[in-house]
């Protein structure tokens, strides 16, 4: 058993919790203020779920549609979000996601660039312009080792294979974290007088995920409502229209939108281009939700291909432009499947893919309701409302870590006392252990079954009574959690780290159910096949939060456009009328 008594301790101004693109964005705002930054991740850090946002990086430049702008994109954004994402947040990630993406290049990113220089962007769907900047199919994985570059030239240590059981809180006040090394079981007090969240979202909770193993288990969406924050917009998970079926062990990785903003072509078991029937102006650059609503419909109605899917084809463009712009699809394809995708089209289906909802900020600060806890990346709820544009997730992480970093930093330069709880971190310290006993239930099991119970209950389209059996049986699960044997043996850690991630499994999907019941309409990627219509009355937010140990829900209204953004919506909605239905 773990020594409960002997533990390291760690002291930094400013804490970062996840060690991806948002994580190392903030952390280098906060070095740059003069103050001292730790990172803790508990993935290698040049492997974390940055490395899968393949296709691109928004930023309205119009370098190749001149008519591009900020105001565009934040129109874009907002409604195709179907109005209910922040609208303070998307204005400013709209204004800012130029500059971003200057500096990211500069820093190393290396984006495709045209010949008179100027960065190349692609189409991506539901975008009006050609605004997603790229570097081939790759990008998130470019903008990460900018990153660590920019981090090593700062000296900042990144510290991987720890893994955060609970934020350190007292008085609605967090002053540090504690984790264990998944190598060799050593605890870790981390005091600091700022912590940032960068842990992504929750998806892996679904069978056919885009997420891989012991990554996306909600795990900092948990730390923070076990520290007093709220969770909003759980119900909102976006199923990406295209992942992989096969192998088995691969069922769900994705097929990065890439392939359909350069050509890609939307088949079904009949040889039809079916989207033509779903969207007949945008087709398959249509929305993530309508184009995986459109995947799911051909599927469950008999026109799926030999496997269940349907067919995803780019084999009618030359070899030498798929090889250039979607290299890493092609390989992945060679490798899993020894399909040579310029030849044949390679079977997708929806798969979980990303969190639009999670712990509510102050769209200002990037702050929580814990004071000095802040948020950003994927873990962090509000901006991308009932359905995320592709794209726009990289220029999140960059904009909002950075926000974060530097609102990070200057709370802990204003800091005048920060008070420290023995009390709190003998309890954190206590938990971990409490966590190690013998039992009847193994955990692996219980995994999958959770996972195909958020898959067959709460999947891309749902209703009240699916809901309310997933919400029964998650219920079962947990009672028999309590019988799950975690040993410690021979320096292996493993069954801590499934424990814990089937601890945050459960609780976030527990929110995503409460929150998808109670949201009784059809909006964006949430879809109910009994309220199919999408109503006015549920434009606002339902917030998820714990009380007693038990998840409450409770609806907030929105922050309304104001007069300046209602025009300049208004003024974009006469040019682009195909936009007139979510404006009724």
């Amino acid at each position: 058993m773990v020594d409960m008594n002997h533990y390291q301790t760690n002291i930094s101004n400013v804490l970062v919790i996840g060690s991806g693109g948002a994580g190392l964005r903030a952390a280098i705002e906060a070095k740059s203020a003069g103050l001292s930054v730790y990172v803790i991740g508990k993935r290698p850090k040049n492997d974390p779920h940055t490395v899968l946002a393949a296709g691109g990086i928004n930023a309205s430049f119009g370098n190749i549609d001149k008519d591009d702008s900020w105001e565009k994109h934040f129109t874009d954004t907002y409604l195709e979000g179907y109005k209910i994402g922040n609208i303070e947040l998307i204005e400013h990630m709209a204004k800012e996601a130029p500059a971003a993406v200057k500096e990211i290049d500069l820093w190393g990113a290396n984006f495709e660039k045209l010949d008179n220089g100027n960065f190349d962007q692609r189409f991506f769907g539901a975008h009006t312009y050609r605004r997603t900047c790229y570097s081939g199919d790759y990008t998130g994985l470019s903008i990460l080792n900018a990153l660590l570059k920019k981090t090593k030239e700062f000296n900042i240590e990144i510290f991987d294979s720890e893994y955060v059981t609970d934020l350190l809180v007292e008085e609605e006040k967090c002053f540090g974290a504690i984790s264990f090394n998944i190598q060799n079981g050593e605890k870790t007090v981390h005091l600091a007088d700022s912590i940032i969240l960068c842990t992504g979202g929750h998806t892996k909770n679904w069978k056919r995920s885009s997420s891989r193993k012991n990554e996306n288990n909600g795990d900092g969406m948990h730390l923070g409502l076990k520290a007093g924050c709220k969770l909003i917009d759980m119900e909102m998970v976006q199923f990406h229209p295209t992942g992989m079926l096969l192998p088995e062990d691969y069922e769900g990785t994705l097929v990065t939108e890439a392939v359909r903003g350069e050509g890609g072509k939307l088949i079904n078991g009949r040889g039809e281009r079916f989207m033509i029937n779903y969207d007949k102006e945008r087709m398959e650059l249509s929305t993530r939700d309508r184009v995986a609503m459109a995947n799911y419909t051909e599927i469950i109605e008999g026109r799926s291909s030999k496997n269940g899917g349907v067919f995803l084809d780019i084999s009618h463009k030359k070899k030498d432009f798929i090889l250039k712009k979607i290299p890493k699809i092609y390989r992945q394809f060679i490798e899993l499947q020894s399909l040579d995708i310029t030849k044949s089209p390679m079977e997708v289906a929806p798969t979980a893919h990303y969190s639009m909802g999670g712990i509510e900020i102050n769209s200002i600060n990037h702050s929580t309701n814990i004071e000095g806890l802040f948020a950003a990346g994927e873990v962090a709820g509000g901006l991308h409302g009932a359905n995320r544009l592709g794209g726009n997730s990289l220029a999140e992480i960059l904009i909002f870590g950075k926000m974060a970093g530097f609102k990070a930093a200057k709370y802990s330069k204003d800091l005048k006392v920060q008070k420290r709880s023995i009390s709190s971190i003998k309890k954190a310290l206590n938990r971990i252990d409490n966590k190690i006993k013998s039992g009847k239930e193994l955990v692996i099991p219980l995994q999958k079954e959770l996972s195909l119970i958020m898959w067959k209950y709460c999947g891309v389209v749902k209703n009240s009574e699916t809901l309310k059996k997933g919400l029964e049986k998650i219920k079962e699960i947990k009672s028999r959690v309590k019988e799950v044997e975690v040993r410690v043996e021979d320096r292996n850690f493993q069954d801590l780290v499934n424990i814990l991630n089937l601890d945050s499994a459960l609780i976030t999907g527990e929110a995503t159910i409460i929150s998808a019941l109670n949201r009784k309409e059809s909006r964006g990627a949430h879809q109910r096949s009994d309220y199919k219509d999408t109503n006015i009355n549920q434009e606002v937010n339902y917030k998820i939060y714990l009380k007693n140990n038990k998840l409450e829900i409770e609806k907030s209204n929105l922050n309304k456009l104001n007069g300046r953004l209602a025009e300049l919506v208004e003024n974009i909605k006469k040019i682009d009328a195909s936009k007139d239905k979510l404006l009724e």
